[in-house]
């Protein structure tokens, strides 16, 4: 790219024309706008549609409009028919291939399932209060869980009890196995799964884990 070239473009055309004249991902452009369907949208949001949507249309690449749809307690059909009604009013489409995470809630709990056969996962039963504060400070490191060196068959049978929705709401988690000392508090064990016991707007009452 050259520097008059260059002078005329902004920030984000720079770097995807360098990328593209470097034949990154084959020279391949694919953005998303992947909104969770719990309300309707806002500015903030029409501007990240017309962003991705824009530099695929100009760099010849294309646009995934995937829904993250993975707390059923706030989501509803309405909220994903509005959006899509949304993006085709400010002009754009998405070839009528929309995604949802729950696409592939089969394949993510297997994931989680190897996860805890290596040892990389565990259920942790406490209390949401507890874990927080035993996660410490940005100054402080955290605290290992009780529950965090149990054996992998063990993990591996809560895991199916909270998947079978044999336990309450806020009883057990399953949490990633990373380091309690990190500096960065997000992976601090973080996460993996939450029990909910509500009806998902897509897939009904087949998970309850989320």
């Amino acid at each position: 790219m050259s520097e008059e070239n260059e002078k005329g473009l902004n920030f984000i055309e720079q770097i995807l024309e360098k990328d593209l004249e470097e034949g990154l991902h084959e020279g391949r452009l694919l953005t998303r706008f992947p909104p969770e369907p719990n309300g309707f949208l806002h500015i903030g949001h029409s501007k990240a549609i017309c962003l991705n949507f824009e530099m695929a249309k100009k760099y010849g690449g294309k646009t995934n409009l995937r829904f993250d749809d993975t707390n059923p307690e706030k989501e509803d059909t309405k909220y994903v028919d509005a959006i899509k009604a949304d993006i085709k009013w400010l002009g754009f489409d998405w070839n009528e291939e929309e995604r949802y995470t729950s696409d592939y809630f089969d394949t993510l709990y297997e994931y989680a399932v190897k996860l805890i056969s290596e040892g990389k996962a565990y259920v942790d039963e406490q209390s949401a209060a507890l874990i927080a504060e035993q996660k410490g400070t940005p100054t402080e490191t955290g605290i290992n869980s009780p529950f965090r060196d149990r054996s992998a068959e063990e993990n591996l049978e809560k895991f199916t009890e909270m998947k079978d929705a044999k336990h309450p709401e806020g009883s057990m988690v399953l949490r990633a196995k990373i380091d309690m000392t990190s500096p960065n508090m997000h992976l601090r064990d973080p996460f993996i799964y939450r029990i909910k016991h509500e009806s998902h707007h897509r897939t009904g009452d087949k998970w309850c884990i989320y």
